[in-house]
């Protein structure tokens, strides 16, 4: 019987691990030690045939582990000491070589060179790394941060001092001392410049400086992405981007919803509270150094997609993040997102995804890297296809000048019958119902000390479906804005 110690022998190549028959095919073999030491470290194991897993063992052993530790010294660069050992299972003799995530990253081919050379690992494969994520693993291995670095071009002007007032101003009055408290703004050869972060998050023109920082969010026709209904593009600062994608996702899973039972018990055909921290992880934790491609949600009739570029940071692979273990990316982003209670504790996230799936009956999320990227995939209860919705075809629905909420109303007209005075969205109406009012005022009217998480939905959900509209639609963030019926003037 086999110890229990040699059962990860048996286990499926991944990301930590990898075997080979012998060391017949050198350059493969110093790929896959590089990638490991610059990405979560691993074990390769050479005397097992791929594919049968039949324990062939190695031919002179000591030698074999000789040549080994000189191919490893005369084929990577900065130098690399893994652990190698001999290891007997089923009277054979198997060479084993530990790597364990290196400081001294990123290693890479010699012959190939620093640029070329440079490989991580990604799933069961090793791949080449572009020169943004070499520098990735630079300031990695550094205990650097990108988006704490300072972009000593750029001014303090270059941040929406009043965007930032406005999204903290739930919480507190923000004076502009603050901004070198959340590092939004530091210190770079004797004057103040926004930080990666700070233009990331409150930039008045973040996509000059960062392309592929904003948000595509698409609706699906179907399981696959060949036919797509309906998209938007979120170029907003980041913490009300957050609430962008929220609003979308609930958008379409209003689609087949009974709305009186929405509102009255807040039933929703998607998992909220995993959506919002999928979401929120992708935001938080995207590598926005990454060029190409921005964060991406995509909402199938069967689950919800969520994609932000980046491969898992050094060290971390994907049963620690299913553990909870968090290392942050973005220092600046999470802290402002901690403040502004859009976040806990790090590392909270993940773990609460899995714990609500399985209240919920749901299928756990599944997390995977593909590509340089790393995609949440959330199962739903129960299919929502477009068509069933009878909203007309699809062109129509992308062309008409009518609202979609419209088309529900006109579909299910006796909802309109059902409203009660009693919940937030009703009060809500009956408050902006004579005249416009701002969302302190709304909170005043339905006798709330404050603004709450509940009108703040309540007040979302009336816009989703066209019942409210702002009165400054071109300023959503003005101390002006109010909120009044929509068509009422």
């Amino acid at each position: 019987m086999e110890s229990s110690e040699n059962n990860w022998i048996h286990q499926p190549e991944g990301k930590t691990f990898e075997i080979k028959r012998d060391l017949s095919s050198p350059p493969s073999i110093m790929k896959a030690l590089v990638a490991f030491a610059n990405t979560a470290g691993g074990r390769l194991i050479v005397g097992i045939e791929d594919g049968t897993r039949e324990i062939l063992g190695v031919n002179n052993p000591l030698d074999e582990e000789e040549r080994l530790c000189n191919l490893i010294a005369d084929h990577i660069e900065p130098r690399l000491l893994p652990n190698i050992e001999l290891l007997t299972v089923e009277g054979k003799t198997l060479l084993v070589a530990e790597v364990f995530p290196s400081s001294s990253r990123p290693h890479w081919i010699k012959k190939e060179g620093p640029v070329q050379g440079v490989y991580v690992r990604l799933g069961s494969t090793n791949r080449q790394a572009d020169v943004d994520l070499i520098q990735e693993l630079r300031r990695s291995a550094l205990g650097a941060v990108f988006d704490e670095q300072p972009l000593g071009e750029m001014k303090p002007d270059s941040l929406d001092f009043q965007g930032v007032a406005a999204c903290f101003s739930r919480h507190r009055k923000l004076v502009k001392k603050d901004l070198e408290t959340l590092r939004l703004v530091t210190t770079y050869q004797g004057r103040l410049v926004p930080t990666v972060g700070g233009i990331l998050l409150f930039g008045r023109d973040r996509e000059m400086a960062f392309p592929d920082a904003w948000i595509q969010c698409g609706r699906f026709v179907g399981t696959d992405k060949a036919d797509i209904f309906d998209h938007v593009e979120i170029h907003e600062h980041l913490p009300i981007a957050l609430e962008r994608i929220m609003d979308f996702l609930k958008k379409h899973a209003m689609r087949g919803a009974d709305f009186s039972e929405l509102w009255r018990k807040d039933v929703w055909s998607i998992p909220l509270t995993i959506l919002r921290e999928a979401v929120t992880n992708a935001v938080v934790h995207a590598d926005y150094s990454q060029k190409g491609a921005p964060i991406r949600v995509a909402f199938f009739d069967d689950r919800i997609e969520i994609e932000n570029p980046g491969i898992l940071l050094p060290g971390l692979t994907l049963e620690d993040m299913r553990q909870g273990v968090s290392r942050l990316r973005n220092r600046v982003i999470a802290r402002v997102f901690r403040e502004l209670d859009l976040i806990e504790q790090w590392g909270s996230g993940i773990r609460l995804m899995f714990k609500e799936a399985e209240a919920l009956g749901l299928p756990a999320p599944e997390i995977i890297e593909i590509g340089m990227r790393v995609r949440v995939i959330i199962r739903l209860a129960k299919a929502i296809p477009i068509e069933a919705v009878g909203l007309g075809s699809r062109s129509e629905s992308r062309s008409d000048s009518r609202s979609e909420s419209e088309a529900f109303w006109r579909l299910r007209p006796e909802w309109r019958s059902e409203w009660r005075p009693e919940s937030v969205h009703d009060r809500v109406m009956v408050a902006i119902g004579k005249i416009p009012l701002g969302r302190s005022e709304i909170a005043e009217a339905l006798g709330h000390k404050s603004i709450t998480g509940a009108l703040r939905n309540a007040l979302s959900d009336l816009m989703l479906i066209g019942l409210v509209e702002y009165t400054l639609p071109d300023k959503p963030n003005s101390r002006l804005q109010k909120y009044r019926l929509k068509g009422k003037v």
